[in-house]
């Protein structure tokens, strides 16, 4: 559970109470409802790692935090450790509550979720603010057949955004909408996806931590109620090899002293100076986020041309086959103006994404940089005037990683350690899957939450 606080380099005592006194308010208003908290933060592998405590223990642990090992880092998607990781070492404790914290009180260089607050504070030190959102997609699939990972079989039919399919799976669709907006989650909409058996669930944008904490939560609360319904979801970026895959594209706006930085400009589409550099900034940092958004070996089989994945380093207004989609203001909606980066998946952790996005846009504000010719259309199909020429994003994880590291931007905002641990945890995965086939590449990753 969340416990927000301004963003501080020292929790202090001051800071230990407050955070007790918001957790017994928390219990008062759970009690007779709830009988136990689960407590997560999602490591470099993209795994939400938990402690459970019972809800009359939530106040001792917010205020004093539960243990974690800083190996938990270096863990890989087959929960395996990476021997070869700067973290696999028994030495060292944190304290998570919920950010993680060394037992002086100190925050954790690796720490991803203070990393995000970190920028957002950053952000708002300069006047600038941004409002985030996931996409989550996921797939049901049935049980028995796909429990070994090596075969799906999806557990509803209809077609891809038909109310057939939404008619066929009205109790479990109805179950997932209850529990969400019990969990007070705020709900945009949820429909029936391109692929089989696949749906999308969009939420309110918020603070791009908030953002990042409600993608957990969203997955949680999906995966627990398609395990009631007997059935399995499947978040995975690539199930099939000759169909889309899960996406979880980011949403995002930008603000300065609370006016949009992306709508009631002189620039194209009503873009400001600094709106257009913020965007020509992610534009082409796409290479170097994309190791943290598409941070697993199958990210790179979703990201196929021709699939709304995004995988051209280009942008245009409401186009979907580009990177960077910008996403025009409206009459109906005149604060609606954003950029959706459509190449990042649901493998990645969300605070250092976040975080990361924070981080390019803060460091392009202030540069004055211009946005490139807009791309229109699909710039892989035949006649179109990029055919063989649009600049293709990294096509395996391994260029990416470089591009990450030299990121000076990134490695700046991030720190050293941050950014050599996870990038050491991105090869450790890379090794997992040297040698093997797409097939089983798909399969290790299917049912990774």
């Amino acid at each position: 559970m969340s416990l927000p606080r301004p963003f501080s380099h020292l929790r202090g005592e001051q800071e230990r109470m407050a955070d007790a006194q918001r957790a017994e308010a928390v219990a008062r208003q759970l009690a007779g409802r709830v009988s136990s908290i689960a407590t997560t933060f999602v490591d470099h592998s993209g795994a939400a790692r938990v402690k459970v405590v019972p809800l009359s223990g939530l106040a001792r642990a917010a205020r004093s935090g539960l243990g974690f090992s800083p190996v938990i880092d270096a863990f890989m998607s087959d929960g395996s450790i990476d021997p070869a990781s700067p973290l696999d070492r028994p030495d060292g404790d944190l304290r998570l509550v919920p950010d993680r914290f060394h037992q002086d009180g100190a925050v954790y260089a690796c720490c991803q979720r203070s990393f995000a607050r970190a920028q957002v504070a950053a952000g708002l030190s300069k006047g600038i603010s941004a409002l985030m959102a996931f996409e989550v997609e996921w797939m049901v699939g049935r049980p028995g057949d796909g429990h070994d990972g090596d075969h799906f079989e999806p557990a509803f039919g209809g077609t891809g955004y038909g109310l057939s399919r939404v008619t066929g799976a009205a109790d479990y669709v109805r179950d997932v909408l209850t529990a969400l907006e019990a969990a007070g989650v705020r709900l945009e909409q949820i429909h029936p996806e391109y692929g089989p058996s696949q749906f999308e669930v969009s939420v309110a944008a918020q603070d791009p931590v908030s953002a990042a904490d409600t993608c957990v939560l969203v997955k949680f609360i999906i995966g627990a109620v398609t395990a009631r319904h007997g059935l399995r979801a499947s978040f995975a970026p690539a199930v099939f090899s000759d169909n889309v895959g899960n996406g979880g594209h980011l949403h995002a706006s930008f603000a300065c002293d609370g006016q949009s930085l992306l709508s009631g400009g002189n620039g194209r589409h009503g873009l400001t100076e600094t709106g257009e550099s913020i965007v020509a900034g992610l534009l082409e940092a796409l290479p170097a986020l994309l190791a943290i958004g598409a941070p697993s070996p199958a990210s790179y089989l979703r990201l196929q041309p021709s699939r709304w994945a995004g995988v051209y380093q280009v942008w245009g207004a409401e186009n979907r086959e580009a990177a960077l989609r910008f996403i025009t203001a409206s009459p109906f909606e005149p604060a609606a103006a954003n950029v959706e980066l459509k190449c990042f998946d649901l493998s990645a952790n969300p605070y250092l994404l976040t975080g990361a996005v924070m981080a390019v846009a803060l460091a392009s504000a202030d540069r004055h940089a211009r946005l490139p010719e807009e791309v229109t259309g699909d710039p892989a199909a035949p006649g179109h005037p990029l055919a063989g020429r649009a600049t293709r994003l990294p096509v395996g994880l391994a260029a990416a990683v470089a591009a990450l590291e030299a990121s000076d931007d990134l490695r700046k905002a991030a720190g050293e350690q941050l950014i050599s641990t996870f990038a050491a945890s991105r090869r450790a995965e890379i090794g997992l899957a040297s040698g093997q086939s797409d097939e089983v590449v798909m399969a290790r990753a299917r049912w990774l939450a």
